[in-house]
């Protein structure tokens, strides 16, 4: 968090919140001193859970709905929360709202395709490029992106999933090197097999033979590696993708 210069209450913006590793993310950050903002897309009753946990760490949260795939309502829904709270300055941006459809290629719908490119790739940019201004003009932020194992290496089955969080991974180095120099960061996470509801349809059992460590991550320890990349302590740190992954190399 950076140190108090202007009095305004520090917010955390953590897209797909409302389950899984955003949520855990949004409860690390408030235990930051963060006032978290809780966005999600349909999952109302999901959010306020992850709301009721922030609450219980002392610090207070809210709520944002809107689909990071829609660059309209995106940009909307931040200009005016930017409007509604003069007093208040997203300092973290992490972009974690994502879908999978997987499939073979060869009989992939273009549907398929191109609502995990505009959920994965272009909400990146839908999210982001709002709230860069304010961060240059301050000469201090941190944006982490959360991609994957995929992203790195490919799955089969995952085309469309590894070009989307291929591309936020290229998007990370190169808008790193254009903010760098304003005392913005720009890191990537990539998680492996983390245990949420995202890779609840997966053969757990059989996976685990693949990874090194022997089991699936947990949440929480993805909220631990973006709680360090979004404190002041990582401020030399831009531009990497950092594996959290059980050794799957």
């Amino acid at each position: 968090m950076k140190k108090d210069t202007d009095n305004r209450k520090r917010y955390a913006l953590v897209t797909g919140a409302s389950r899984g590793i955003g949520r855990a993310i949004a409860i690390r950050l408030a235990g930051m001193g963060y006032c978290p903002i809780i966005n999600y897309h349909t999952n109302e009753e999901a959010a306020h859970q992850t709301l009721a946990s922030v609450r219980q760490t002392g610090m207070e949260g809210e709520l944002l709905a809107f689909d990071v795939a829609d660059g309209p309502a995106t940009n909307s829904a931040l200009t005016t929360w930017m409007e509604t709270h003069p007093d208040g300055v997203i300092e973290v941006v992490v972009n974690n709202a994502g879908i999978r459809r997987d499939g073979l290629m060869l009989w992939m719908a273009d549907s398929d395709w191109y609502d995990v490119l505009r959920t994965n790739l272009d909400g990146f940019f839908h999210v982001t490029q709002p709230l860069l201004k304010e961060m240059l003009v301050r000469k201090y932020g941190r944006i982490i992106n959360i991609v994957s194992l995929s992203g790195i290496k490919g799955l089969p089955g995952q085309t469309n999933y590894a070009a989307a969080k291929g591309g936020v991974i290229a998007a990370t180095r190169a808008l790193a090197q254009e903010v760098a120099k304003k005392g913005v960061t720009v890191n990537a996470v990539a998680p492996g097999f983390i245990r949420t509801d995202m890779t609840g349809d997966l053969d757990e059992a059989t996976l685990r033979k693949s990874i090194p460590a022997g089991r699936f991550g947990e949440p929480q320890e993805v909220a631990d590696l973006v709680a360090f990349l979004a404190s002041e302590n990582a401020s030399y740190i831009t531009g990497e993708v950092i594996s959290i992954n059980g050794g799957i190399y």
